[in-house]
């Protein structure tokens, strides 16, 4: 298989760290919405990241999708997300919040280093931040134990944990260490485990 998109971006991110914790192989072309654009309309005509080429060249786009296909591959008993019931409820309701979040983060991210300071909307900008704030605060009061659902990975760590590390890579400001505590030990918890830091934006 063959991932498209840079790992700066947390939803291509998501989807490496998925197919590491698999085991699936997969390579990687980390091409960047900003200077690849044309080579990333080739796989998604909405010019967005990430895309999945599979191993018979059929094409999945958008990370939820991604994961969906992976879970399949994998089977239910090693899915991150759970197939039904109360729990798979809970889990994509984080999962939702931290993709929230990371969308919210993008745009405060464009807005900040895309515009000339004149042109920066401040009331626009704070409001994108205000949500990132509430969503962090939320997720940060769902941690159940080592994990946001009690002793067992999932998705929703997956996801809120590349969400985090995203800002504090370039907007550090957004999750600064110290003011979401259980969050602070749910990333360094992920950090000790090769599919998070294989796959950090810098690597």
């Amino acid at each position: 298989m063959l991932l498209i998109g840079s790992y700066s971006s947390p939803f291509v991110r998501r989807v490496a760290v998925t197919l590491k914790i698999y085991a699936l192989p997969f390579e990687h072309r980390p091409v960047a919405t900003d200077r690849d654009a044309v080579i990333i309309r080739g796989f998604n005509p909405l010019g967005r990241v990430p895309a999945l080429v599979l191993d018979n060249d059929e094409l999945v786009i958008d990370s939820g999708m991604i994961i969906d296909h992976l879970d399949e591959m994998v089977g239910p008993a090693r899915a991150l997300t759970p197939r039904s019931g109360p729990q798979r409820r809970q889990v994509n309701r984080m999962v939702a919040l931290a993709t929230g979040a990371a969308d919210k983060y993008v745009a405060a991210y464009y807005e900040r280093t895309k515009r000339p300071d004149s042109h920066v909307w401040q009331p626009w900008l704070e409001r994108l931040e205000g949500q990132i704030e509430t969503a962090l605060q939320a997720l940060d009061g769902m941690v159940q134990g080592p994990w946001l659902v009690g002793d067992a990975l999932t998705q929703a760590d997956v996801t809120t944990v590349v969400a985090v590390q995203a800002m504090r890579f370039d907007m550090p400001h957004l999750a600064p260490e110290g003011r979401f505590a259980a969050l602070d030990t749910l990333v360094r918890s992920a950090a000790r485990l090769d599919a998070f830091s294989s796959t950090l934006p810098n690597a």
